[in-house]
């Protein structure tokens, strides 16, 4: 596969961030009421998302936060510890306001949507949800390509559409299966042995961790050939939902707005979309390090740090959605705190 086969807009020039406006801030920075350095990482966030918003004093006000979600074929192979009728019920649960994100969207007072590419179970109409299906269920990928080049560029496509105007942009997934097909991903990627990506998922027990594992190992031995370019890798191993994911994190560094990245799945997408692009990777920020086996690895071979680490391997977004408040602070502290010289405050010797 070449970029002759792929949307026209994944190849539109992403610019890169304003180091102007991150100068002024670094220079604001060192005039606050404090040590220097002595907000760590906090003090960078601020430096960083200046460069975004090319001003000296950044904020976080207009969140976009979408959870991508659809069913996955080699889930009925025993992947998961969940029948895949939970996609479409997860789905109505985000929509109603039930799910931890819509929890954390709510107070972010974030604009929420959730997003279905294609799922096994019926996911009926509501205000929060796009529907944007596509098929069912991607193919078994350890016995077929996971979609075609058509459902490939419409799955890149619904996401590109999500990527709107804004400070900040989350994308979520939802899909019983879909640690396997991240795992699967990252694998060809980075050329990983299966046993070192893939976890446990959902929870699922050692006997079905290993089968699991074997899975991955034959997809990788059937298409090993065919894996030689990005998008490639991500129409026979990906799903609907991670390749919508690519599409708004791609479409939402086209317009200027940073990506707060969250987990495992999430990662393996943020991975694809750099290999495809990789003058996105400065408007990718990790949210959080997952409880998930891989997640770590994943992020080493991305030279990223994430913000946070509280164990969690919930997905949806609300790992990346809880490091956007840790964000909404630290643009406070950078905007509103006095300087030396307004507080009468004397600088170190």
């Amino acid at each position: 596969m070449t970029n002759d086969f792929l949307p026209e807009w994944l190849t539109r020039p992403i610019e890169a961030p304003d180091a102007n406006a991150e100068s002024e801030a670094r220079a604001h920075q060192a005039q606050l009421t404090k040590p220097a350095g002595s907000l760590g990482r906090l003090e960078q966030l601020a430096v960083t998302f200046a460069g975004y918003q090319g001003r000296s004093k950044p904020a976080l006000e207009n969140i976009i936060v979408r959870v991508f979600a659809a069913d996955h074929g080699i889930a009925a192979r025993g992947t998961s510890a969940y029948p895949q009728e939970v996609t479409a019920q997860m789905v109505a649960n985000f929509c109603h306001g039930g799910a931890a994100i819509s929890v954390l969207a709510k107070q972010l007072d974030a604009d929420f949507r959730a997003v279905n590419l294609g799922c096994v179970g019926p996911v009926a109409a509501h205000k929060n949800l796009v529907d944007y299906a596509i098929a069912p269920a991607t193919a078994d990928f350890s016995q077929a390509p996971a979609m075609t080049v058509t459902q490939l560029n419409k799955a890149l496509d619904a996401g590109f559409l999500q990527a709107q105007p804004g400070d900040l942009f989350i994308g979520g997934e939802m899909g019983i299966g879909n640690t396997t097909s991240a795992a699967a991903l990252l694998a060809a990627l980075f050329q990983l042995a299966p046993e070192a990506i893939t976890g446990k998922g959902t929870g699922i027990d050692d006997a079905t961790l290993t089968r699991k594992t074997q899975l991955i190992a034959t997809a990788l031995g059937y298409h090993r050939e065919h894996l030689t370019h990005p998008a490639a890798i991500l129409q026979r191993l990906g799903g609907f939902e991670i390749a919508a994911l690519v599409g708004a994190y791609v479409g939402s560094a086209q317009r200027g707005v940073p990506v707060l990245v969250d987990g495992f799945i999430s990662t393996a997408a943020a991975a694809v979309a750099v290999a495809l692009q990789p003058t996105l990777a400065p408007w990718l920020v990790y949210g959080h390090l997952s409880n998930e086996a891989g997640h770590k690895l994943a992020l080493e071979q991305l030279g990223a740090t994430p913000l946070l680490a509280l164990d969690m391997r919930l997905g949806e977004g609300s790992g990346a959605a809880l490091a956007a408040g840790v964000i909404q602070q630290a643009l406070a502290l950078h905007s509103q705190m006095a300087t030396f010289a307004d507080a009468g405050v004397s600088h170190a010797d």
